[in-house]
């Protein structure tokens, strides 16, 4: 454990972003977990960090925490995000900018942050998460679609980007998981997305895994700018 690899996961308190850490200190990971709340799992190898990821000096302070922590880091996980499923004439301006500070401008500060400190090891894996919000183009969820459109564009140019300091970034797009986005979300919603799937089935953890699995594989360096949608979905 001492000396295995080290993710960060954002929005590491619950649901995906739960699992995946469960998931990766079961096969040896220093695991960092951050969320605006506290996290009540203790385990070895496992911090936790409170902040919101959209506060940029926070997020300089988790990673500076990282760097003396463990003294450098492989993966990052950008698993933190929020919705608001409410119809274009009914959102307010603030729901506006929350939904786009936390999945846009925290997803992108803290993939820079996350790269100055791989690239002193030329290697790093960056994982976003989108979703199927936007290739659906679903109604009600304008704002949250538009901002995972953007982290499939961030995803795609910061491959590029960071491509000659052995880093990439990619991207999966879960179909509906029961987690608490889906909260309140009524089942004969559900069924209709879903019945535009290929696959038509809820999400589940395991086929997220699975995808982020391949992402971070060290064989998977000639892998990046890549964007998976599940269920079939494109």
């Amino acid at each position: 454990m001492a000396d295995g690899p080290v993710m960060l996961v954002t929005g590491a308190r619950k649901g995906i972003g739960r699992h995946l850490v469960e998931h990766y200190l079961a096969r040896g990971y220093r695991v960092v977990g951050c969320s605006r709340e506290p996290s009540d799992l203790a385990a070895t190898g496992y911090l936790h960090q409170s902040l919101d990821i959209a506060d940029e000096p926070a997020v300089r302070k988790l990673f500076a925490t990282v760097r003396k922590t463990f003294g450098q880091l492989d993966v990052l996980v950008n698993n933190a995000g929020i919705a608001s499923m409410n119809h274009a004439l009914l959102t307010p301006s603030s729901s506006v900018d929350k939904i786009l500070r936390t999945n846009v401008t925290g997803a992108f500060v803290a993939t820079r942050e996350a790269a100055r400190l791989m690239q002193a090891r030329r290697f790093g894996r960056i994982v976003n998460l989108a979703s199927v919000a936007t290739p659906l183009k679903l109604e009600g969820e304008a704002i949250y679609a538009a901002s995972k459109a953007a982290v499939v564009s961030l995803t795609q140019i910061l491959a590029r980007e960071l491509a000659s300091f052995g880093i990439t970034v990619n991207a999966v797009g879960p179909t509906p998981v029961r987690t608490d986005l889906l909260r309140g979300v009524p089942e004969d919603k559900l069924r209709a997305l879903v019945a535009r799937q290929a696959i038509a089935r809820l999400g589940e953890m395991r086929d997220i895994v699975n995808v982020v699995d391949f992402f971070i594989r060290p064989e998977s360096d000639f892998v990046t700018g890549q964007v998976l949608y599940l269920g079939g979905v494109s």
